[in-house]
C-alpha cells in the first residue's frame, strides 16, 4: 500500500486480542493506536518489522552471532566475537530489572515481529529488495533475543585502556591526553606492575570485530571455509576509536522562567554513527492509560526520549567507565587456567555450534574468566574485558520502559534506579514546570585504581558493586533556569574522584560550553530559538585558535591566510570558505604535523587518532619543552608552516580565489548502506543516500563529525526534536535519511534534505491533530483460529 492511499489497510494477523491501528503522516512517522498495553507492544513489534524488517532482522542475526547461516565463512568470525558478548546471566533477574512488565512487553513485541515474519511467508512481495538480493528470509523472534545482545550497546573504555598502553610507556602521559585528555588531569596509575608495553593491540581484534556493523563485499560474501580467519581483521580499529570518540549527544531543558510560553521547553539531538536506515525511529505509542511519542532503537520496545503528554525526557552519554581489561596469567601447559588468588582457576568452556552457508557446521570455542569473555590469549598470558554489558538490567536503554511512563521527577528518577547501561545524562522537563538534571546507569567502584589501564586479574582489583544514584549529583530547578548536558566532564568541581570515582574521559566540551553561553544569554526562549540552537554551527575550537593566530606576523608566508580566519565568525556553514581553510588546516597540516613533531613512531601516530580536541588544543595554548628550547617560538612556527601548507592545499582543490572555496564542497554526509557494495548500480542507487552539503563538525553544537580521508560525515544527530512542554502539538522533530528502512518507501530519503539544511517537520501528538495530518492507515484485526 502506498503511504499516500486515502482507504485504510486491513490485515488479519493472529495475536493480536482487539482491533489497532497504525496512522501515517506525511513525514513518516508512525501513530500505533490499540485498547491494552499488551496489544500495544505487538503493534509496536509489528510496525517495526514492518518499516524495519531487513534492519531488525540483521541486528539480530549480527547480535546472536547468526551471520554466517545466511552470508557464508566470511562471516564465522564475526559470529564467533559476537557471541562472547551476549548476556549469559541470570534470566529471572535479567527480566525484573527493567519493569515490572518487562518481560510481558518484550513477549508482546516479539509476537509482533513474527506476525509480519509470517505476514512475509505468505506474501512475500512484503519483502525489502535486501532480502532478494542476498536470496534469504527474515527470522522469527524470541523474546530473550531483544534483551541478552549487548554488543551494540555503549559502553566505556577498554578500547582507550588498551590504546593508552601502547602510547604512554613510550610517549609519555602528556603526549598521550593529546589521543584522549582526562578530566580532571590525573597521572594513570600503574597498577599490579603489569608490563604494559607488553599488552599488544591483538587484545582488541575479537572487541572491535564484535561490536562493528556488518560489512557485505563480493570478495568477504564468496569466502571459503578455509578462507574465513582472513575476515578476523575486517574492522578497522580506526574507525571504531572515531566512532567511541564522537559518539555523543546534546540535551537541555530551559524553564518556564526564562521561555516565551512560562512552559518549559526540552530538546534532545543523540549523535550516533550515520546509517541508512537510521540508528533511531520516531513512533507514537498509545493504549488506554499510556500515551508517549518520541525516539527509540526499531529493536527495542517503548521510547528512550520523547513525552508521554506529563512529562519530557532526553538523553546523552555520561562518561562513567563501565569497562575493564584484566590480564592473566594461565598456568604452563594448561591455557584454560589461570591464576586467582593464588589458585589455578579453571576457565568455563563454552561450546557452540554455529551454521555456515554452504559449508558444515562449525563449533566455535568461546573461554570465559571470572570477569569475563577471553579476549585474547599468547603464551602464558590472557585477556579479558568485564564490562556492566554482562550485569543483569544492562541491555540497552530497556530500562525505558519505566522511565518512558513516569509522569512526575520523583517517578522519574525512581523509574531510573533501573538504568544500566549505557550510563546516561537524563534532562527531564514536565507540565508542573519543573526541570531537572541527573546522571544515571552502573557505575562500578573501584577501591583501589583508576581504571585508565589493564590491571592484573588475580584479584587484586574488583569492583565494589556500583554506585547508588543517591550518592550521583543532581540538579532541580536550578537558578539559571536551564538545565543542559553534552557528554562534557559535568561532575561538581567539588566531586571525591578518589573516594568516589566515576571516570575520567569525557567527550570535549566545545558544544557543552556554547549550549550554556547560548542559554545564559535567552530571554524569551521559544521552539525556535533551541531549533537553532541544535543547528547552531559556531566552531569553539576556532575562536581558541584565533589568540593564537593573532600571534602570527601579518606579513609573514602565512598571512592570507592569518588574514582570511581572522576575518571570519568562526561559524562553519556550507558556504564559508574562512570554514573550509580552518577546518582542512586542523584535520590534515595542524594535526598531523603536531603528532610528527612529539611521536617519532608513525605506527604509534597512527593511534592517536582522530586525537582529542581539548588535549590538542590545551597543548598548543599551554606549548612545553616538546616544543623545542623556546616553547612559544616552536608553537608559533608549527601553526605558520601548517597554515601555509593547507592555504596552498585549499587552493590546489578549490582554485586560488578563496571567494570560490565554501566548506559544503568539502563537507558532505553520504548514507551508504551496509548491502551497497554488493548490491548492482540500480539498486546501489537505491540503497544509497547522498551526497547532501553539511555544515558544522565534531565540535559544533549541530554535530557532524567526519573521517579525515574525505571529509564524508560519519556521526551525528538522526533524530532531533523539540518539546513544548504542556502544548505538545507545537513541538517538532527530524529523523535522517527517513522514517522507513524500506527502500520502496517515500519516507526510505525524504527526510535528508530537510535534515541536512536543520529544518523540522511537526511532532504531532493530540489524536485530533494526528488524524486532520494522517495520510495513511494501516488497520490489524484479529485472525483467530
Amino acid at each position: 500500500m502506498s503511504d499516500t492511499d486515502t482507504t485504510p489497510e486491513i490485515i488479519a494477523t493472529a495475536g493480536l486480542a482487539r482491533p489497532a491501528e497504525i496512522r501515517i503522516d506525511p513525514w513518516g512517522l508512525c501513530h500505533l493506536r490499540a485498547e491494552s498495553l499488551d496489544d500495544l507492544f505487538f503493534l509496536q513489534g509489528f510496525n517495526a518489522a514492518r518499516d524495519r524488517l531487513w534492519q531488525i532482522d540483521l541486528w539480530r542475526k549480527r547480535g546472536l552471532g547468526r551471520l554466517a547461516a545466511d552470508f557464508g565463512p566470511g562471516y564465522l568470525a564475526q559470529d564467533r566475537a559476537s557471541r562472547a558478548f551476549l548476556y549469559r546471566g541470570d534470566m529471572a533477574a535479567e527480566w525484573t530489572s527493567y519493569a515490572p512488565d518487562a518481560r510481558a512487553i518484550v513477549e508482546a513485541f516479539a509476537r509482533g515481529i513474527n506476525a509480519y515474519v509470517a505476514l512475509t511467508r505468505r506474501e512475500p512481495e512484503r519483502l525489502p529488495e535486501e532480502f532478494r538480493l542476498f536470496g534469504t528470509e527474515p527470522a522469527f523472534w524470541e523474546p530473550e533475543d531483544v534483551v541478552r545482545i549487548r554488543s551494540h550497546g555503549l559502553t566505556r573504555n577498554a578500547l582507550s585502556e588498551v590504546l593508552r598502553a601502547q602510547v604512554a610507556p613510550r610517549c609519555g602521559d602528556a603526549t598521550d591526553l593529546l589521543r584522549k585528555n582526562l578530566e580532571p588531569r590525573i597521572a594513570p596509575g600503574h597498577p599490579g606492575g603489569l608490563d604494559l608495553s607488553a599488552i599488544p593491540l591483538a587484545v582488541l581484534d575479537l572487541f572491535k570485530l564484535g561490536t562493528a556493523g556488518v560489512l557485505f563485499t563480493p570478495e568477504r560474501l564468496a569466502a571459503t571455509l578455509a578462507e574465513a580467519e582472513a575476515w578476523t581483521s575486517v574492522t578497522d580499529l580506526g574507525e571504531v576509536v572515531r566512532d567511541a570518540a564522537w559518539e555523543g549527544s546534546n540535551n537541555w531543558a530551559v524553564a518556564g522562567s526564562r521561555t516565551a510560553t512560562g512552559r518549559p521547553i526540552l530538546a534532545g539531538d543523540p549523535h550516533r554513527a550515520h546509517a541508512v536506515p537510521s540508528l533511531r525511529y520516531l513512533v507514537h505509542l498509545s493504549a488506554p492509560g499510556f500515551d508517549a511519542i518520541g525516539a527509540g532503537e526499531p529493536a527495542v520496545p517503548g521510547i528512550c526520549m520523547g513525552h508521554n503528554g506529563e512529562a519530557a525526557f532526553a538523553i546523552t552519554i555520561f562518561g562513567a567507565d563501565q569497562e575493564d581489561v584484566y590480564v592473566y596469567e594461565t598456568k604452563p601447559g594448561d591455557p584454560d587456567r589461570y591464576l586467582y588468588q593464588g589458585e589455578w582457576e579453571p576457565m568455563r568452556i563454552v561450546e557452540e555450534t554455529v551454521a555456515v552457508k554452504g559449508a558444515p557446521d562449525q563449533v566455535v570455542r568461546l573461554r570465559f574468566t571470572r570477569h569475563g569473555p577471553v579476549l585474547h590469549a599468547e603464551g602464558t598470558r590472557a585477556f579479558a574485558l568485564r564490562s556492566v554489558w554482562f550485569e543483569p538490567g544492562s541491555a540497552a536503554y530497556l530500562a525505558s520502559l519505566s522511565t518512558m511512563r513516569a509522569t512526575t521527577l520523583p517517578k522519574y528518577r525512581a523509574a531510573a534506579r533501573r538504568w544500566g547501561a549505557p550510563s546516561l545524562n537524563h534532562v527531564y522537563a514536565d507540565a508542573s514546570g519543573t526541570i531537572a538534571w541527573f546522571p544515571a546507569g552502573y557505575t562500578p567502584n573501584r577501591p583501589n585504581w583508576d581504571g585508565l589501564l589493564p590491571v592484573p586479574g588475580d584479584g587484586r582489583f574488583e569492583w565494589a558493586g556500583f554506585h547508588d544514584l543517591d550518592a550521583m549529583p543532581q540538579l532541580e530547578n536550578p537558578p539559571e533556569g536551564f538545565v543542559a548536558s553534552a557528554n562534557e566532564a559535568n561532575l561538581p568541581a567539588d566531586w571525591p574522584h578518589a573516594e568516589r570515582p566515576v571516570g575520567y574521559e569525557w567527550l570535549e566540551a566545545s558544544r557543552a560550553r556554547r549550549i550554556r553561553a547560548v542559554l545564559s544569554e535567552a530571554a524569551g526562549h521559544d521552539v525556535s530559538d533551541s531549533t537553532a540552537l541544535q543547528t547552531d554551527v559556531v566552531s569553539m575550537p576556532a575562536r581558541r585558535l584565533r589568540p593564537l593566530l593573532e600571534r602570527l606576523p601579518a606579513d609573514g608566508l602565512a598571512g592570507p591566510g592569518r588574514a582570511l580566519l581572522l576575518a571570519w565568525d568562526e561559524r562553519l556553514t556550507v558556504e564559508s570558505g574562512a570554514g573550509l581553510l580552518s577546518e582542512l588546516w586542523w584535520t590534515h597540516h595542524l594535526k598531523p604535523a603536531l603528532f610528527a613533531r612529539l611521536i617519532d613512531d608513525p605506527a604509534l601516530r597512527a593511534l592517536m587518532q582522530p586525537g582529542d580536541v581539548e588535549g590538542i588544543l590545551q597543548a598548543l595554548e599551554a606549548p612545553d619543552a616538546r616544543f623545542g628550547g623556546d616553547p612559544h617560538a616552536g608553537r608559533d612556527g608549527l601553526l605558520a608552516e601548517t597554515l601555509v601548507a593547507a592555504f596552498a592545499d585549499a587552493a590546489a582543490r578549490f582554485g586560488t580565489d578563496p571567494a570560490d572555496w565554501r566548506w559544503g564542497n568539502l563537507h558532505h554526509a553520504f548514507f551508504a548502506h551496509a548491502a551497497s557494495a554488493a548490491a548492482g548500480a540500480g539498486l546501489r542507487e537505491a540503497l544509497d543516500v547522498g551526497p547532501l552539503e553539511k555544515p558544522g563538525s565534531a565540535s559544533t553544537v549541530m554535530h557532524a563529525a567526519y573521517r579525515g580521508s574525505d571529509f564524508r560525515v560519519t556521526n551525528g544527530a538522526s533524530v532531533r526534536f523539540v518539546v513544548d512542554v504542556g502544548d505538545w502539538d507545537r513541538s517538532v522533530c527530524i529523523n535522517t535519511p527517513g522514517q522507513s528502512g524500506d527502500p520502496r518507501s517515500p519516507h526510505y530519503r525524504d527526510l535528508a534534505p530537510l535534515w541536512a539544511r536543520g529544518a523540522y517537520v511537526p511532532m504531532l501528538y493530540s489524536r485530533a491533530a494526528v488524524d486532520a495530518a494522517s495520510v495513511a492507515t494501516i488497520r490489524l484485526v484479529p485472525d483467530h483460529p
